[in-house]
C-alpha cells in the first residue's frame, strides 16, 4: 500500500495499494464469484433468490482494511434499481479477509453492528474469543489446533531443540504463542524465537538470518506470512546457513511463490485438505475481453500476466495487447487450480452464509422450495442462522462449533525434490482434531528431509541419557540442555531421558548397566563352595580321625597306656569328639529355623560333654595322686560313679540354659539385607544375644577351670602324666575359643559361620591330637614302652 505522509497543507489523499498484484488471492475473490454465481442458478438453494457481492482489495494493509469496514456498516444498496437489494442499507454477512491483523480490525468495526463475518483463511487463535469478537465465524481452521498439531509433530520426530520465526502480525505473534505453550508441554526447548516482517530494514533481516546460520537446532518453526518468508529466505539463499528442516504453519507451506525457495526442500507442515470444485477451472479461464475490460481488478491482472497493455497510453512504451493472449496456456498462481486448499474455504464461506439466508427466506411447501425475494432480513437474523449451519458441498463438510471454529483437518505436506529438480507438494500424512489422541497424527508416506535423505535429522541440545542414568540439568540453560549422570548406588532408571532415578526394593539390587532391578544374590555358607567343601572334608575327616582312633583304643583297651587313663572318660571323651566334628556340618548349607536351633545347641552341648569328659580326667589324675600319699582316702570320693555324675552334671547344666533360650527367645534363620548393599546374607539370628554368650561362656568357663587344674596336674612325677597332654590341650583350646570372639565379631556375612566351624574344628582336632595321638604313637610304635613298668617309672 502506498504510505503518504500527512503535513496537514492540504486534504490527506485517499489509500491506494501499490505493488505486484498477489495471483493467489485475485483466484480467492475468482472463487468467491463462482460460487454465488452457481448459488444465484441453483434449484435447490435460495431458488428465486440473487445474492449480490461487491470485492475490495484491503492490500494486506489494516488502514485500508479499516476504511473498507466502515463503508460495510453504513453502505448504500449495492444496485439503486434492484428489487432484491434495495430493502437493505447494510451488508447482510463479510467474507475475509485473509489476514488476521486485518481480520481483526474489520471484525471489532462490524461486530457491534451484529453483522456476520465468515473468513476463510485469518487463522489467529484471538478470534476464537467470542467476548471480543462475537458474529466472527471462519473455514479454517484455528492456529490453536495447528499449533498443538506442530507441536506434536515436532515430538513425534524427536526434536527437542528447535529455533523459531514468526511474522511480527496477530497471525504470527499469536501462533507462535500457542505453538510454543503446546511446545513446552511436550518437552521442547526453543533455542532462539525471532520475529519478522516484509518491511523491516535489511539490516533486521539479515540479523534474523544470522541467528539462523548461528544456531546449533536445525530444525526451525516458521509460524509467517508468505510475503515475510520469502524475504527471509532471499536473505537466506545469499548466503546458506547448513541445511536447516523447516516447520511451515499452513500460511506459506503450500504457497508456490516461496515454493521457488531450494533452501527449503524437504520442509515440512500442516496445509488446508487440496480439494476438487467442479467447474471452477472452466470459469477462471474464461475470461473474455469483455469481462477483463469491465473489471478494473481483472485488466490490472491480466496487463501484469501478459506484459502488455490493454489500451495505449500517452507516454508508455509498453505493447498494446494484440489479442494473440492466451490466459489457457498461462502458467502462474493465478490459473493453477492443481491444489484448490485456501480456495476451497472461500467456497465454503460463500455457501454458509448462503445456507443461512435460505433458512431465513426459504420455505417447503408441498415439497417445493419456495423463497421470499422481498423478505427484508437483518445481518444479526444472519448472524443467528450462520451458528446452525449444517451441511456438506462436494463431499466437504461445513459447521461451526461455539467459538466459529469449524472441526480441524489438516494435510501434512513434504516438499519434495521431482525429476526436473524442482520442489513439488506431497501429501505424506494427515491430523484429524476429531479423532481419540491417539489416532490423531498419521502419516501414510516416507517423507524426504532437508539433506535429501530418508533418514531423520537429529536436533537436540542434549543427547539423550540412556537407561542407567538421569538427566541433570545444566546450569543457566534451557531444560532440554543437560548432563547425563550415572544413577546411584542402588537404584535405577529403566527409560530414555529419565529425570530421576528410583530406588530398588529392599531385597532387589539394580544390574552393572542399572537399567532394572534384578534379585539379590543370596549367599550363605554352601557345600558346593570351595570354603564349604574344605570345612565339610575337615570335619569328616575329624570324624573319621576320631573313629579310628576309639577302633585302635577298643582294641588295646586291655593294655597298660588304654586302662591307665580311664578308658571309660576316654571313650566318652571320643564320642564326644565325633560329634563335635559332626556338629561343624550344621553349620554349612542353607539355614532354616530348625538348623539355626539345632547348630547352636549341638555345638553348646557336645562341647560341654567334651569338656566335661577332659575336666573329670584331669580330676581323675590329680585324685590319683592324691591316693598315692600315705593315710589318703582321697579315691573312694572320686571313683567311677562320681566320674559319671560329674559329666552329666556339668552338661546338664548346658542342656538347662539350651532350653530356657530354645523357649525364650531361639535362634532363627535371618535375610541380613544390612552387611552387604547388593547381596542378602541368610544367616542365624542368635534370637537372644544372651543366651548366645551364656552357651559360650560357660564352655569357655569349665576349658578354663579344666586348663587350671590341668597347670597344676601337669609337674606329677609319673612317666606317663595325661596332665600334661590335657593342659597343652586346654591351652590350645582357650586360645582358639578367645580368638574367636574377635574374628566372630568382624568377619561379614558367610565368613562369621565360617570362623565359627574353624574354631569347632580346631579346638576338636586340637583335643584328639594332643590327648590321644600320644597314647596311639606308643600302642602303635613304641609297644615297649606300652608296661606297667615304664608307666609307674619317676622321671
Amino acid at each position: 500500500m502506498k504510505t503518504v505522509k500527512k503535513n496537514y497543507p492540504s486534504p490527506p489523499e485517499p489509500l491506494k495499494c501499490t505493488g505486484s498484484m498477489d495471483y493467489r488471492e485475485l483466484r480467492f475473490s475468482r472463487a468467491m464469484a463462482f460460487a454465488i454465481n452457481e448459488i444465484n442458478n441453483s434449484t435447490d438453494l435460495l431458488p428465486g433468490v440473487a445474492l449480490g457481492y461487491k470485492i475490495h482489495d484491503s492490500c494486506a494493509s489494516t488502514p485500508m482494511a479499516v476504511q473498507v469496514a466502515f463503508q460495510f456498516t453504513n453502505a448504500p444498496p449495492l444496485y439503486e434499481n434492484s428489487k432484491v437489494c434495495s430493502q437493505s442499507g447494510r451488508v447482510l454477512a463479510v467474507i475475509g479477509d485473509s489476514g488476521s491483523t486485518q481480520t481483526i480490525s474489520i471484525s471489532r468495526i462490524i461486530g457491534p453492528f451484529d453483522i456476520p463475518q465468515v473468513s476463510y483463511f485469518a487463522t489467529c487463535a484471538c478470534l476464537s474469543d467470542k467476548t471480543q469478537y462475537p458474529t466472527f465465524f471462519r473455514t479454517v481452521p484455528s492456529d490453536q489446533f495447528q499449533a498443538d498439531a506442530l507441536a506434536k509433530l515436532v515430538k513425534h520426530f524427536g526434536w527437542t531443540w528447535i529455533g523459531a520465526v514468526r511474522s511480527r502480525t496477530d497471525y504470527g505473534n499469536n501462533g507462535m504463542v500457542s505453538f510454543l505453550r503446546a511446545a513446552h508441554k511436550e518437552g521442547i526447548c526453543v533455542e532462539y524465537s525471532e520475529t519478522i516482517n516484509r518491511y523491516d530494514p535489511k539490516s533486521k533481516i539479515r540479523q534474523v538470518a544470522e541467528v539462523i546460520r548461528r544456531s546449533t537446532a536445525t530444525v526451525v518453526v516458521a509460524f509467517t506470512a508468505p510475503g515475510d518468508m520469502w524475504v527471509l529466505l532471499e536473505e537466506l539463499t545469499v548466503n546458506p546457513s547448513p541445511p536447516r528442516q523447516w516447520i511451515g504453519s499452513e500460511a506459506w507451506v503450500t504457497h508456490s511463490e516461496v515454493q521457488r525457495f531450494h533452501i527449503c526442500a524437504g520442509a515440512i507442515g500442516f496445509a488446508i485438505p487440496q480439494s476438487n470444485i467442479p467447474g471452477f477451472r472452466e470459469f477462471l479461464l474464461d475470461l473474455s475481453p469483455a469481462k477483463v475490460a469491465a473489471s478494473n481488478v481483472l485488466s490490472e491482472f491480466w496487463e501484469g500476466a501478459f506484459n502488455c497493455l490493454l489500451q495505449k497510453r500517452a507516454g508508455s512504451v509498453d505493447r498494446v495487447c494484440d489479442g494473440t493472449e492466451d490466459i489457457q496456456n498461462l502458467q502462474n498462481p493465478f490459473t493453477d487450480t492443481s491444489q484448490l486448499r485456501i480456495t476451497n474455504m472461500v467456497y465454503k464461506a460463500v455457501y454458509a452464509i448462503a445456507h443461512a439466508i435460505h433458512y431465513l427466506v426459504c420455505k417447503k411447501i408441498n415439497s417445493k422450495i419456495k423463497c421470499d425475494q422481498f423478505m427484508k432480513i437483518e445481518p444479526n437474523q444472519v448472524f443467528d442462522q450462520l451458528k446452525r449451519v449444517n451441511f456438506s458441498r462436494n463431499g466437504y463438510h461445513v459447521s461451526f462449533d461455539a467459538n466459529g471454529d469449524p472441526v480441524a483437518f489438516y494435510e501434512l505436506i513434504n516438499w519434495k525434490r521431482n525429476e526436473n529438480g524442482g520442489l513439488e507438494f506431497v501429501t505424506v500424512g494427515h491430523y484429524d482434531e476429531s479423532l481419540s489422541p491417539g489416532q490423531k497424527f498419521n502419516i501414510k508416506r516416507e517423507i524426504s528431509w532437508a539433506d535429501g535423505g530418508i533418514q531423520v535429522p537429529v536436533s537436540v541440545c542434549s543427547d539423550s541419557c540412556p537407561p542407567g542414568t538421569r538427566k541433570v540439568l545444566q546450569k543457566g540453560k534451557p531444560v532440554c540442555c543437560y548432563d547425563c549422570v550415572p544413577c546411584a548406588e542402588g537404584e535405577i532408571s529403566n527409560t530414555t531421558d529419565s529425570s530421576d532415578c528410583s530406588p530398588c526394593p529392599k531385597e532387589f539390587w539394580p544390574n552393572a548397566e542399572k537399567n532394572f532391578c534384578r534379585p539379590k544374590l543370596i549367599e550363605f555358607l554352601s557345600f558346593h563352595e570351595i570354603l564349604g567343601i574344605i570345612l565339610s572334608a575337615c570335619s569328616i575327616a575329624g570324624a573319621c580321625l576320631t573313629i579310628i582312633t576309639a577302633i585302635v583304643l577298643f582294641k588295646h583297651r586291655f593294655t597298660p597306656v588304654v586302662k591307665a587313663n580311664n578308658s571309660e572318660l576316654s571313650f566318652l571323651l571320643l564320642f564326644s569328639l565325633t560329634l563335635c566334628f559332626l556338629c561343624s556340618l550344621t553349620f554349612i548349607g542353607r539355614p532354616s529355623d530348625w538348623s539355626c536351633m539345632l547348630r547352636h545347641t549341638a555345638f553348646g552341648i557336645t562341647f560341654v560333654l567334651c569338656i566335661s569328659c577332659v575336666l573329670g580326667k584331669t580330676i581323675v589324675v590329680l585324685m590319683a595322686f592324691k591316693a598315692t600319699i600315705p593315710g589318703s582316702n582321697v579315691a573312694k570320693w572320686f571313683g567311677l560313679t562320681q566320674q559319671r555324675m560329674t559329666v552329666v552334671s556339668f552338661t546338664f547344666v548346658q542342656v538347662l540354659i539350651c532350653i530356657i533360650w530354645l523357649v525364650l527367645k531361639p535362634p532363627y534363620s535371618n535375610r541380613n539385607l544390612t552387611i552387604y548393599k547388593e547381596k542378602i546374607i541368610l544367616e542365624c539370628a542368635l534370637g537372644s544375644a544372651l543366651g548366645f554368650w551364656a552357651v559360650l561362656g560357660y564352655v569357655g568357663l569349665l576349658a578354663l577351670f579344666c586348663f587350671v587344674l590341668a597347670v597344676l596336674a601337669r609337674k606329677l612325677p609319673d612317666n606317663f602324666n595325661e596332665a600334661k597332654l590335657i593342659t597343652f590341650s586346654m591351652f590350645i583350646f582357650c586360645a582358639v575359643w578367645i580368638t574367636f570372639i574377635p574374628a566372630y565379631i568382624s568377619s561379614p556375612g558367610k565368613f562369621t559361620v565360617a570362623v565359627e566351624v574353624f574354631a569347632i574344628l580346631a579346638s576338636s582336632f586340637g583335643l584328639i591330637i594332643c590327648i590321644f595321638f600320644p597314647k596311639c604313637f606308643i600302642i602303635l610304635f613304641r609297644p615297649e614302652k606300652n608296661t606297667k613298668k615304664h608307666l609307674m617309672g619317676k622321671k
